[in-house]
């Protein structure tokens, strides 16, 4: 890794509902992850992954009622985003090495009893964790996200979107978040989305994560993701969706996980309704809500 940046914290400053005191921890050799921790550390653990092109500003709707609700929460920012450092060489990104960063916060802080929230790329790295470290995880809640192996080929949204990615001189973060949102961001919440991002030199990971997806069968991490699978579909522990009505990239993917994974029968799963693919942004509460909803009347039956 030849080079690492590290944007400046008065990118952060006064943002909009995120009073989260930072925490960081070293990944990879002075290579810094910064998380979110917050609530009762002897509460039982949610973990909240996101994906392309956010970070854990995403969840400050939702982080709250899970404090209220008496769990610790955990929202990283993935390598490359948010307030996490990023390599400035492209090559340093890689769907294996993203794991590897993600895997090293969770055995460092020693996370068990996980309650998995994940979307878009949260659920690519945190549906192969859980399937390779089944014993740290409770329960999962995928919401527009999926595990491809790349057997079956992408819709056409995705691939224009993976195009546009690689092609677009200046990777337009908080736009591109805009898009697939149904609510309109305000100049605040946008300029939060851009602050992790002060030039392009910065964009190094969230350009390239797109390419990353694994969409043929030919794609390094196609057989890791494969037995994943074999473990998912054996997986008995509680499994939910929560997927929205107005996401054209993952709509109707939820089908998937119901009919293949053990755990997903007979749960309450359900379509956000006024949702786009970021359906953290849209309707954070009321998806915190039903998960700790869920996750109380799991309690309940235990």
């Amino acid at each position: 890794m030849q080079a690492i940046l590290s944007t400046p914290e008065n990118r952060f400053q006064n943002l909009p509902d995120y009073p989260f005191q930072p925490h960081y921890l070293e990944v990879d050799d002075g290579l810094r992850m910064h998380y979110v921790d917050e609530g009762d550390h002897a509460g039982a653990i949610v973990l909240l992954l996101h994906g392309e092109p956010s970070w854990s500003f995403l969840y400050r709707k939702m982080i709250p009622l899970f404090v209220e609700a008496g769990y610790r929460v955990i929202a990283p920012d993935l390598i490359g985003f948010g307030k996490s450092d990023k390599p400035a060489h492209r090559d340093d990104y890689t769907y294996a090495q993203h794991l590897i960063w993600t895997d090293t916060l969770i055995q460092k802080l020693d996370l068990n009893n996980i309650s998995l929230f994940c979307q878009d790329w949260g659920g690519l790295i945190g549906l192969r964790l859980a399937a390779e470290n089944q014993d740290r995880f409770a329960n999962i809640v995928a919401a527009n996200t999926i595990l491809p192996t790349g057997d079956v080929a992408p819709n056409e949204a995705f691939l224009k979107w993976q195009h546009f990615s690689q092609t677009v001189p200046e990777f337009p973060v908080a736009q591109t978040i805009n898009r697939a949102t149904v609510t309109e961001l305000s100049e605040e919440i946008m300029a939060a989305y851009d602050a992790p991002f002060p030039d392009e030199s910065y964009k190094e990971g969230a350009r390239i994560f797109p390419a990353l997806v694994p969409t043929s069968p030919n794609d390094p991490e196609t057989n890791a993701n494969r037995a994943a699978w074999q473990t998912l579909m054996q997986w008995k522990k509680p499994f939910l969706t929560l997927f929205s009505d107005s996401d054209p990239i993952m709509k109707g993917l939820e089908k998937i996980f119901q009919s293949m994974i053990p755990g997903a029968k007979g749960q309450p799963h359900e379509i956000i309704v006024g949702g786009g693919h970021f359906l953290q942004e849209d309707k954070g509460e009321e998806i915190a809500e039903k998960m700790i909803q869920w996750l109380k009347s799991l309690n309940a039956s235990n």
